[in-house]
């Protein structure tokens, strides 16, 4: 397939909506249940990556239309997310809150190129328990983030969400922290009580609305959202220049990846869901790339799928790309006519959501089962969890990667065996033939110990190396073939290779295996002929040195 033809199958077409006719009903509700689900995530993400409540409405109603519409599945609902609001919250408080419709501009553009360059399988790489470990880190900064809303909302504090929280606690205002913890429990009570009752009821809007009429009742020292805009603003190019560019390329290729990551992964858990349609990872890259884009040029943040949200448009009943493109006019039709009363929700409210959101982030059926799995699994979660943490979430994801593949290397090198084997058959004179049978995979992490391993029987007159059960070879893997080979003649051995399979011959021509036998004779199919020759060179062998007595 050409690059042409590649693009044209990431746009749009008639088929994403040949379903609506007989779904529409569903989606529309699914839309709106998602919608009253999304408003106070947007405004808590938007305001705790620092760019501001109406950055956070923006960015879902904008960047969830375009991603309903461009996006590579039917069911994903995108919008800002905690993960993203991770990465942003640092970006904002080095380069100011401007920075972040650029980094917008920047990332969506990386990942247009990754989806058109083919790349959206490449999410397949990352391991389970990596994905867990980068949940579960991203869980915690988020709970972290939201304690200084909490007992210290006006102090300048460290970008880093565990040293801020150690910081707001200690410097809090202990008379707005008891207010600020009321609120929390009346939106927490709400998000673990109301699901019991109905599995629909929007608990969080729910706990939002009842913490916003008790605050505005009783005077109190809670900061609020604010005044929101009634309208969305013109699209516009943020002022940038290119020394503002190059500040922020490396920040915007970090923005994007976690985008691609997160979508893919929560298009992948969609899938799983429900039978709702293939996804197409390369045109989710390029919708989100889209979304990214257009929310830039909208004043508003990067965006991503978000899981949890597409779980509730799943679980509403939603089949087709127009329920999430329904839930961005909901919240559209929210800003439009109530934007006044959501301005007086206090910030401690919003807090609350995220914190219960955060907690609910995290599976323990899921991260007991990683840690009784393997070490190996277990310690890429935890390290991964801790540096996302402490450190970079991108970064914690390449660790991660780095530690599974450690440990999946390592145990594919103990996989690879060279042993001595008995000659079937044996005849006086073949305890001088070591027959060495090769299996597994032979490759750089395994070439030292399978050279040591042969090396031990140096002392027979003859050495048969077969490799009929060989299954990997790589560059390094076979010269170290030849390099045992060429040791192994010097102490004055005769070499043998049987049974070497055809897709390794060229890799062994092309390193020289073939060119450190002494002789093109030495090379064998079967076993038959090879022991034939064998017992020939040890009888040759006794007939020289009883001749030499002689």
């Amino acid at each position: 397939m050409s690059t042409w033809e590649h693009v044209r199958g990431l746009l749009p077409r008639r088929d994403d909506y040949r379903a609506v006719r007989n779904t529409w009903r569903h989606d529309l509700l699914a839309g709106l249940t998602v919608g009253i689900v999304a408003l106070p995530l947007a405004l808590g993400f938007g305001i705790s990556s620092g760019a501001g409540a109406e950055a956070g409405i923006i960015t879902a109603i904008v960047a969830g239309f375009v991603a309903a519409i461009f996006g590579g599945s039917s069911v994903q609902v995108s919008g800002p997310t905690g993960a993203m609001v991770v990465v942003l919250a640092p970006i904002v408080a080095t380069h100011g809150v401007g920075a972040v419709a650029v980094v917008s501009l920047l990332a969506g553009a990386i990942l247009c190129v990754t989806g058109v360059m083919r790349m959206g399988r490449a999410v397949t790489l990352i391991p389970w328990p990596v994905i867990e470990g980068f949940t579960l880190g991203i869980a915690v900064i988020i709970f972290l983030q939201q304690i200084p809303a909490l007992i210290a909302p006006s102090q300048r504090l460290s970008t880093n969400a565990v040293i801020a929280a150690f910081q707001a606690i200690g410097s809090a205002d202990l008379g707005y922290a008891i207010w600020a913890l009321g609120c929390v429990a009346i939106v927490a009570t709400c998000m673990i009580g109301l699901p019991k009752i109905h599995a629909r009821i929007p608990a969080s809007l729910v706990g939002i609305v009842l913490a916003t009429v008790f605050t505005s009742l009783v005077p109190n020292p809670l900061e609020v959202i604010g005044e929101l805009p009634n309208s969305l603003p013109a699209p516009a190019l943020p002022q940038m220049d290119l020394a503002l560019i190059q500040q922020l390329a490396l920040p915007a290729l970090a923005v994007a990846a976690l985008a691609g990551i997160e979508s893919l992964l929560s298009v992948r858990v969609a899938a799983s869901m429900a039978d709702t349609g293939r996804y197409e990872p390369d045109r989710e890259l390029l919708g989100q790339g889209l979304a990214s884009i257009a929310s830039g040029l909208s004043g508003g943040m990067p965006a991503t799928g978000a899981i949890a949200r597409t779980a509730v448009n799943l679980r509403a009943g939603a089949r087709t790309r127009l329920a999430a493109a329904f839930h961005a006019v909901v919240l559209l039709a929210i800003i439009l006519f109530v934007a006044a009363p959501v301005g007086a929700v206090p910030l401690a409210a919003l807090a609350g959501v995220l914190m219960m959101t955060a907690i609910r982030m995290v599976d323990r059926t899921t991260s007991r089962a990683i840690l009784r799995s393997t070490r190996s699994g277990a310690a890429a979660f935890v390290i991964t969890a801790v540096i996302t943490v402490s450190v970079d979430l991108i970064f914690a994801v390449i660790i991660g990667v780095a530690v599974t593949g450690f440990f999946a290397l390592r145990a594919l090198a103990q996989a690879t065996g060279v042993r001595r084997e008995p000659i079937a058959g044996a005849e006086p004179g073949d305890e001088k033939i070591a027959f060495m049978r090769f299996t597994g995979p032979l490759f750089f992490a395994a070439s030292d110990r399978v050279a040591e391993s042969v090396a031990e029987h140096g002392d027979a007159e003859v050495v048969i190396l077969a490799m009929s059960q060989l299954e990997v070879v790589d560059a390094t893997g076979a010269r170290a073939l030849s390099e045992i080979i060429a040791s192994l003649q010097r102490r004055g051995a005769v070499v043998l290779v049987k049974g070497v399979l055809p897709r390794h011959a060229d890799l062994f021509e092309r390193v020289g295996v073939w060119e450190a036998l002494e002789n093109d004779t030495h090379m064998f199919s079967e076993m038959g002929p090879a022991l034939v020759h064998a017992r020939f060179h040890i009888e040759r062998g006794r007939c020289t040195r009883e001749n030499s007595v002689t």
